[in-house]
Parts: structure tokens; C-alpha cells; sequence
């Protein structure tokens, strides 16, 4: 065998430029399947990175109207349960959850501030482990306290987007005073997420999927005076960090299920035979994982038609492959009787020839693989999309590509096989 190689690339380097050419087809071919799988990898990888993100990676269990986000005021909220330190230790239970935080959310048409106003702005009333769960940390001022709590101050934190919105770059905010609903807060803090990470945005849709119900940016207040801002109470939402990324889905799921139990929105539905009694309200899971798997799976999809259609100059490689050995088996005519003649059996004739075919697509094989990471990362720098280079593509390339060499390469090596000495010797 290592002498069936040897004499291989003996083969190739008398002749580079037809064996070159030879390989060119399959060269192309493997670059292509290189670089389409990479960048698609790549893509992949965005998906999921823009949606799940890649520092706090928490999930979003909010209360729903049927198949809609609950909008605020709804009549319905106000018969639910409060949600208690119960319920609470319920969910931390989960074994995927590792941590927990209850929260209110809600819009205000208008913050002012001296003549600035921002409009529809998200407030959000938050109990004491909102902000660690969330990876938040104090960029200026402090957090809230128990005291806050207890004494119901009017005080106010907001993130960087609110405060450039409300302060328009003004280093020193704490203390300032804003008008929310004719009423005024003060503010006591500038928090900014640890580990923050800001999704790849180049369309409209992007920005309106990632940034849009931020865009006036965020303000917090303890959850209770809650009441006090909005004239009525509101349902509380969860958030739950998970002990890792794959967890999310799993401990969603059940932290809505253990919530919906305490609220009996189970028990709410129509017993057979009923007319319902319209939408429920019912806590729901934002399941991010399934939302970029479900884009990834589109994105796959896309590759593998994109694989089927670079995998024909592979076919088209192979002919070729199978041509050029057609005439070296003829150029070589002399050379094969003279072995058959001094004592080589066919199966010799047959291994020799059949390894020449898979060395030189193996060899285009290789060559392939190293012009498709090329052409991945030029892709990646032309379209500015990310690339993610795979193992597994390298190494099933090389392996088809010298299956193809076999496969293409048996007729000629079979006819060079069967040549009958004496008619081999004779041919000029």
C-alpha cells in the first residue's frame, strides 16, 4: 500500500498540470461545501447568540390573555392571587432554576424632565433579587432598600438608554427630579447590565426584534408603590435564570406550569360540553431557544439544498477523475504487461491503480478544504456575517472525496486489470 502511494505521487508530480486540473472539479466542489457550511454555521450561531444572548441567558415567564401579552388594566387581574414567597420558593425548587425575581411592567406616555420629554417609556416595578438575576449592576448612585420599601419612597433608577433619553448627557443625574404622571420621582440610580450583549441589527426587522420596546429605555421602581403610580395593582411576571443555556426551555416550562397552578388558570378552562367563557389568563413561557431553533432549522435548510447543488461539480470532479485515468491506464499500456508478465496478479494491478485515484482526490480533497476556509472567511468579510469553521464538514469532505476517487476510479483500474500481457506488450 505505501508503495502504491509512493508511486502515486510519483504519478501526480510528472504531471502537475493535468493531475492539477484533474483535481480542479473536486477542489471546487469541497470548497464550496466548506464554505457554505461554515458560513451557515456561522449564521446559526448568530441566530441563537442574538436571541438567547450571551451573559444573562434568563427566561421571561409573563401572564398572557389568551394567546396575547396581558395589557394592563385588564379586569381580569385583579380576581388573581398575589404572588407570595411561596410561590417563590416553589420555582427556586426547580432543579433547573437557579435564581428568581418578580416584577410589573407597564408603560407611562410621558417622562419630563425640565423641558425634555421622552415618551412611552417602560417602567417596571421590581421586588429585591430583580436586578441580580438580571446581571444588573450600579454604574452610579445605589440600589433600593428595605427602607425604600417599607416607606414607600417615591425614588427612581433608571438604565443608560433612559437616562440619555431624560438627561441628554448630563454626568450628574442622581438626585435629579423627573414628572411621571403629574407626580414627582427622584432619581437614585444608573444601573447597566453586566455582560451586556447587543444583538448583530442590519435590518428594520432586526431593530424592531431586538431594540424597539427599548428605545426610550427603562425605569425602575420597587414594586411597592406600584399601586401608587398606576392607580391599580398589576399581575406580576417572573424571571428565571436557569443553571445553563440548554436549561432554559425546561425551566420556563415549569415555572409556568407552578405558577398557573397558583393562579388555577388550569381550572379555568370549559369541562366538556361547555361554551367558554372567553380568554384565560395564563402564564407563559418565552422560550427563546425554540424560537432560534426554529430560524436555525430554515437556516439548515437553506444549506442543505445550497450542499446538493455545490455536491454536482463533485460528480463532475469524479468524471473527470474517472477520464484521466481512462488515459493514463492507456498511456501505461507497456507498463502493466510488463508487471502482468513477470508475475503481477490482477488484484496488484487493480490496488495500484485504484489507489493513484484515491490519492489524487484526496489530494483535491485537502486542497478544497483549505480554499473553502479562505473563501468562508471572505464571505464572512464581504457580507459581515459571522463563520464558524466545522470539524465534522472537514473531515466527511476528505473522506468523500477519496470515496469518490474509488468509485470513479474502479472502471479504469478494472480495465487496466484485465489487460491481456501479451496484447500489452505488443501496443505501441
Amino acid at each position: 500500500m505505501i508503495e502504491n502511494i509512493r508511486l502515486s505521487f510519483q504519478g501526480i508530480w510528472a504531471h502537475k498540470m493535468r493531475s492539477f486540473l484533474t483535481m480542479l472539479g473536486i477542489i471546487i466542489g469541497i470548497a464550496a461545501i466548506i464554505a457554505i457550511v461554515s458560513t451557515i454555521k456561522g449564521t446559526s450561531e448568530q441566530i441563537k447568540e442574538n436571541l438567547v444572548g450571551t451573559g444573562t441567558n434568563v427566561v421571561k415567564v409573563e401572564l398572557y390573555n389568551g394567546d396575547w401579552n396581558y395589557v394592563s388594566g385588564d379586569s381580569q387581574a385583579g380576581s388573581l392571587p398575589v404572588f407570595n414567597d411561596d410561590v417563590k420558593n416553589e420555582i427556586m425548587d426547580v432543579d433547573e432554576v437557579t435564581a428568581v425575581a418578580s416584577y410589573r411592567t407597564g408603560s407611562v406616555y410621558s417622562v419630563v424632565y425640565n423641558d425634555s420629554v421622552v415618551n412611552n417609556v417602560t417602567v417596571l416595578g421590581i421586588d429585591e433579587d430583580y436586578f441580580s438575576v438580571m446581571g444588573y449592576s450600579v454604574k452610579r448612585g445605589r440600589m433600593f432598600t428595605d427602607y425604600d420599601r417599607k416607606n414607600f419612597n417615591k425614588f427612581i433608577i433608571l438604565d443608560s438608554i433612559a437616562a440619555d433619553n431624560l438627561f441628554s448627557g448630563e454626568k450628574q443625574i442622581i438626585g435629579k427630579n423627573v414628572i411621571i404622571k403629574n407626580d414627582v420621582y427622584e432619581v437614585i440610580g444608573l444601573v447597566e447590565q453586566q455582560d451586556s450583549f447587543k444583538p448583530k441589527v442590519e435590518t428594520v426587522n432586526d431593530w424592531f426584534t431586538y431594540y424597539y420596546s427599548d428605545a426610550s429605555g427603562k425605569i425602575f421602581v420597587v414594586d411597592d408603590i406600584w399601586p401608587m403610580l398606576f392607580g391599580f395593582d398589576e399581575p406580576y411576571n417572573v424571571v428565571v435564570r436557569p443553571r445553563k443555556t440548554e436549561d432554559m426551555t425546561k425551566a420556563g416550562r415549569k415555572t409556568a406550569d407552578i405558577l398557573n397552578e397558583f393562579i388555577g388558570a388550569n381550572d379555568k378552562s370549559s369541562a366538556p360540553g361547555e361554551e367558554s367563557e372567553g380568554p384565560v389568563l395564563k402564564y407563559k413561557s418565552e422560550d427563546l431557544l425554540e424560537k432560534a431553533k426554529a430560524l436555525q432549522e430554515v437556516s439548515a435548510s437553506t444549506s442543505q439544498q445550497l450542499i446538493w447543488i455545490a455536491s454536482i461539480s463533485l460528480i463532475v470532479g469524479g468524471i473527470g477523475v474517472m477520464n484521466i485515468m481512462l488515459v493514463s491506464v492507456t498511456e501505461r499500456t507497456r507498463e502493466i504487461g510488463l508487471k502482468k508478465a513477470i508475475g503481477a496478479r490482477k488484484s496488484v494491478i487493480l490496488a495500484q491503480f485504484l489507489t493513484e485515484a484515491a490519492v489524487l482526490t484526496s489530494l483535491g480533497g485537502l486542497i478544497g478544504v483549505g480554499a473553502g476556509i479562505g473563501l468562508a472567511y471572505v464571505i464572512a468579510d464581504v457580507a459581515k456575517t459571522p463563520v464558524a469553521i466545522s470539524g465534522g464538514a472537514i473531515i466527511i469532505s476528505v473522506v468523500f472525496s477519496m470515496v469518490i476517487g474509488l468509485v470513479f476510479g474502479f472502471i479504469p483500474s478494472v480495465k487496466a486489470a484485465n489487460l491481456n500481457p501479451i496484447d500489452a506488450l505488443r501496443y505501441e
